[in-house]
């Protein structure tokens, strides 16, 4: 019985490296059915690992590294935001505020700043190009470390940020795992994480530094179980230095913070949030500018008010509006929806219990899942964050939506791409499905315990 798990584990081992090849460096993101197929094979030996090699945590770190190392020297096939991360930290290793300048303006006025700016200009796009960067200054580090490394060459660049996401998902396991102990969760549940396909895909394959803020988040988050409030505030300020989202959390915190004396916590609880925000003033000085703020925003602005992509709710909003006032109304929309996301913040603040730890994950989960049902662009990437919180929780739709994700990659079969609404309708049936039949599980679950 063990020589045949032990050779199942072989060969499932040996497709997955086969299939993390082809997904590298043989795929096509127009051919959907190729990616579908290899996608959706993967997940197999994902859950016999889980299942099955879920004690042999050594072997499980190895498969996860080694998965990822197939990808070293692919180009990303299935996103073009590398080029401008390349662009960006060429720009800084040159002495140019990357906030300020659209590489659409020096490729229109003929003059090339940075080694192979053409090029670069050629894989990001005119959509990117004309936009200015929206990544904040710890993310800009990474890519400045890229620059400083490989000068002239995209390949060389792409390894360059590759490691470092690899390096990140390395601490994510030893800080993840220090967490399910302390939770007295069984550790293997961080291989949920590590182990994903899709993270393996689209954060290493792809080139999305969600790791890298993924990272310090599980570092803070750990440190805040410590009773380390202020080292935890510093990486918190990192995480958002790398993107933006954590930010969401924040309110989160009070009761966490209050739980034992009110008037305290709430001091702690201040000072906590405004290290974070110090912290990231700090970080952006370097690139301080007249412009930098009105580029910023201008920039993040885009994502909610003028772009849409593999949206749920914002997509049912958007058909009533058209049905009662005969156009789309994103710009309405996108204005309406961050309040709608505040106020859902503010009660799960005030009128949840957030007190424990698992109460605390989880309600930083439920905040941020609800905010991405709402936005109006859900890039595939996105669901990185609900997935490692997954882990320390009783939730598991994140991993669910992990898998059926993929369809909305079904735009990009199109030229121009253009998405289909029941591709949209199977993933978010799939996601509101599993989400609602767990609720009614936690609830059975609670009630029988009491």
């Amino acid at each position: 019985m063990l020589l045949q798990q032990k050779n199942k584990t072989i060969l499932l081992s040996s497709l997955s490296v086969l299939f993390y090849f082809l997904m590298a460096y043989s795929l096509d993101r127009t051919n959907f059915s190729q990616l579908i197929a290899q996608y959706f094979i993967l997940f197999i030996p994902f859950v016999y690992f889980i299942k099955k090699e879920k004690n042999n945590f050594t072997f499980l770190v190895a498969i996860a590294i080694i998965f990822r190392l197939i990808f070293l020297i692919a180009i990303p096939n299935l996103s073009q935001d590398f080029y401008r991360f390349i662009w960006d930290g060429r720009m800084i290793l040159k002495g140019l505020n990357p906030y300020l300048y659209l590489p659409e303006t020096f490729i229109n006025q003929g003059h090339l700043p940075i080694n192979q700016a053409t090029d670069l200009y050629s894989g990001m796009g005119a959509l990117n190009g004309s936009h200015y960067t929206n990544y904040p200054p710890i993310n800009q580090l990474n890519f400045f470390i890229a620059a400083l490394f490989t000068n002239s060459s995209i390949i060389g660049s792409i390894i360059v940020l590759r490691l470092q996401i690899i390096l990140a998902d390395i601490g994510i396991i030893y800080f993840g795992k220090k967490i399910l102990e302390k939770l007295k969760l069984p550790i293997h549940n961080i291989f949920l994480y590590a182990l994903n396909p899709f993270i393996i895909i689209e954060l290493t394959g792809n080139l999305h530094f969600e790791s890298v803020m993924i990272f310090f988040l599980v570092w803070s988050l750990y440190l805040l179980l410590q009773k380390k409030w202020s080292f935890a505030a510093l990486t918190f300020g990192l995480s958002v230095s790398v993107k933006l989202i954590p930010l969401l959390f924040l309110p989160l915190f009070y009761q966490w913070f209050t739980k034992e004396n009110r008037t305290k916590g709430v001091l702690r609880f201040i000072s906590f949030g405004m290290t974070i925000v110090l912290i990231n003033i700090l970080l952006f000085l370097p690139f301080l500018s007249s412009n930098l703020m009105n580029n910023y925003l201008d920039s993040i602005g885009l994502w909610f008010q003028k772009f849409e992509f593999n949206a749920s709710l914002y997509y049912i909003a958007r058909e009533l509006g058209t049905l009662f006032r005969g156009y789309n109304e994103i710009a309405i929309i996108g204005k309406i929806t961050p309040v709608i996301v505040v106020i859902f913040l503010f009660i799960i603040t005030f009128f949840r219990k957030n007190k424990s730890p698992q109460q605390l994950i989880t309600a930083l989960l439920m905040g941020i899942s609800f905010y991405y049902f709402t936005t109006t662009t859900m890039h595939p990437w996105y669901l990185a964050t609900l997935v490692i919180l997954s882990v320390f929780t009783n939730y598991r739709f994140p991993i669910i939506w992990s898998l059926v994700v993929v369809l909305s990659y079904q735009a990009y079969a199109n030229t121009p791409w253009k998405e289909n609404i029941w591709f949209m309708v199977v993933e978010y049936l799939v996601v509101y499905g599993y989400l609602f039949w767990e609720i009614i599980q936690q609830k059975r679950s609670a009630l029988s315990i009491k």
